[in-house]
């Protein structure tokens, strides 16, 4: 199964746009108006808190489990062509993955991966799939559960 939220991009470069345009509106009219003294550091900071939220909610999530391996990468929205410094990918053997856990904070989801190394440990991964639907969120699901329940069918038979 292949899924990914690659649509997502438009709405996030579409929200970064409005913050930057509300921002510069906010401290013209602040400071045109005397409203507040130092009105413009205080939409500067919110501007930057804003952003701040987006750019770390606002992540590229792909998942491939259609072969041998199961292969998911995070990577940044914007400016990932140019500047790939966020970039999360991981490369599992179907064989290998020991679990997953879907955690669903207020405003954040985070897919975490759990899977078996050669000595034995248990390596713990995790992703960020804030900005996937419901819908493919329910697939992820269904596709993880099916190979962990064919890796224990394995392992007893």
């Amino acid at each position: 199964m292949r899924t990914d939220n690659r649509k997502v991009k438009n709405i996030i470069v579409s929200i970064y746009f409005l913050l930057v345009v509300i921002a510069v509106f906010l401290a013209t009219v602040f400071k045109s108006y005397h409203l507040f003294e130092g009105s413009s550091l205080y939409v500067f900071i919110g501007l930057l808190v804003a952003v701040v939220i987006v750019h770390f909610i606002a992540r590229f999530f792909e998942y491939d489990s259609d072969g041998a391996q199961i292969i998911i990468t995070n990577s940044g929205l914007i400016l990932n062509d140019i500047f790939n410094y966020r970039e999360n990918k991981v490369e599992i053997a179907k064989d290998k993955l020991a679990g997953f856990r879907i955690i669903n904070y207020f405003f954040y989801k985070s897919l975490i991966i759990y899977s078996t190394q050669s000595n034995g440990k248990i390596l713990k991964e995790r992703f960020n799939i804030t900005l996937l639907k419901r819908k493919k969120i329910k697939y992820l699901k269904q596709s993880l559960r099916k190979i962990i329940k064919e890796n224990k069918m394995h392992k007893e038979g």
